[in-house]
């Protein structure tokens, strides 16, 4: 039995305990433990535990790579509807189709590797991804916006529609490839699948090439469109926009989009997460005696905030709901922190005031301050 069918008949997910379908954390959770188990630094001597240890972990390169389990479960599929020749290493497709391949050492990445690379470059090809940046204005991240764009990528030449050939001609199958875009490289140890050099991977050669692309089948491309830029977006954000990047090629899906964001501050507001920040003047008196003070929003109406007599400074207020937009489509808080101001200059009958409330005033600010200092000396004098 040649090494691909001897790969593709061994149920890889019994290795592990598993049956098919099984998800990637209940993979990797079998992995782990019957790892531990069967470590050899946990079976000294043991040569049946170090052999079952090496199947595991084989089974988990294998199961525990996307792509690998992915072509491992197809190739299960077809070896099961008969599709290997026998005696002879090769494959035999869908529709008549035959691959032949070098098996080797290198496991079964290398095997499907080669079977599974081949046909896809001549297929659908995704678009490429666009990142574009954009500025705005603070009161425009805080609710949202809509924005123009103006786009520079590739895509489909508009000459040739993408097929690289001018106008009343049609490309050729690549006669090095067969059309798979791909080829493969005997390394003696195994089979390694690279682009074709003479398509460079598309499958197909052009003899009579576009004048506008030059055979390439791309060309550059500008278009405008309007983007939401959802609320409560922050500086430096970037935003993916699902298939708004360039075309795709033959049939292929369009890439993404991705959105920069850069915001521009704000005079009077700050941002924490979901809440804005503003830091409120108050005077002495107002924070001393207390008072009910206006506070301004970035709605533009402003609410009262209540001040309790004895506010300290940098104390900090929270006024609910007038903060950022949230993704569930509430609000944050407005955070605002007092800042008591001691004003520069101040008239006879203000200053006749202070000395008045100075000389009235029996509490020592600095008393703990001083007390804290002298316990100090003491413990260590």
């Amino acid at each position: 039995m040649n090494g691909a069918r001897e790969y593709l008949d061994r149920d890889l997910y019994a290795v592990l305990g598993l049956k098919k379908g099984a998800s990637a954390p209940e993979i990797k959770k079998a992995y782990r433990k019957l790892a531990r188990e069967l470590h050899p630094d946990q079976n000294k001597n043991n040569p049946e535990a170090e052999a079952r240890f090496k199947e595991v972990s084989e089974a988990y390169h294998v199961l525990g790579d996307e792509s690998r389990r992915k072509e491992y479960d197809e190739g299960r599929e077809l070896f099961g509807a008969g599709a290997f020749a026998g005696g002879r290493q090769g494959f035999g497709g869908p529709g008549g189709m035959h691959f032949d391949f070098a098996f080797g050492d290198g496991g079964l990445s290398d095997v499907l590797g080669g079977i599974f690379n081949r046909g896809r470059g001549a297929g659908p090809r995704r678009g490429t991804d666009v990142e574009t940046e954009v500025t705005l204005d603070f009161v425009d991240a805080v609710e949202g916006v809509t924005v123009p764009l103006r786009l520079s990528s590739e895509g489909p030449c508009p000459s040739c529609s993408g097929s690289g050939a001018r106008a009343g001609t049609s490309p050729r199958t690549c006669p090095a490839c067969s059309g798979s875009g791909h080829t493969s490289r005997n390394l003696g140890a195994f089979a390694m699948s690279e682009t074709c050099a003479t398509c460079r991977g598309r499958g197909m050669v052009v003899d009579d090439p576009c004048p506008t692309c030059h055979g390439s089948g791309r060309g550059a491309s500008s278009h405008s469109m309007s983007v939401r830029i959802p609320a409560g977006v922050t500086d430096g954000q970037k935003i993916r926009l699902k298939g708004r990047g360039a075309p795709g090629e033959r049939g292929g899906p369009a890439g993404d989009l991705f959105v920069t964001v850069h915001v521009r501050p704000h005079p009077v507001f700050g941002r924490r997460g979901e809440h804005l920040t503003l830091t409120l003047p108050v005077t002495f008196a107002e924070a001393a005696l207390g008072a009910e003070v206006r506070v301004p929003t970035l709605a533009g109406t402003p609410v009262t905030l209540r001040l309790p007599p004895g506010t300290a400074n940098g104390r900090t207020f929270r006024v609910r709901g007038r903060g950022a937009a949230r993704k569930d489509g509430g609000r944050g808080d407005l955070l605002a922190t007092v800042n008591v101001v001691v004003p520069e200059h101040i008239s006879a009958e203000a200053r006749k005031a202070l000395e008045t409330f100075a000389a009235a005033e029996t509490e020592d600010p600095r008393a703990e301050l001083m007390s804290a200092v002298a316990v100090e000396e003491r413990r260590h004098g």
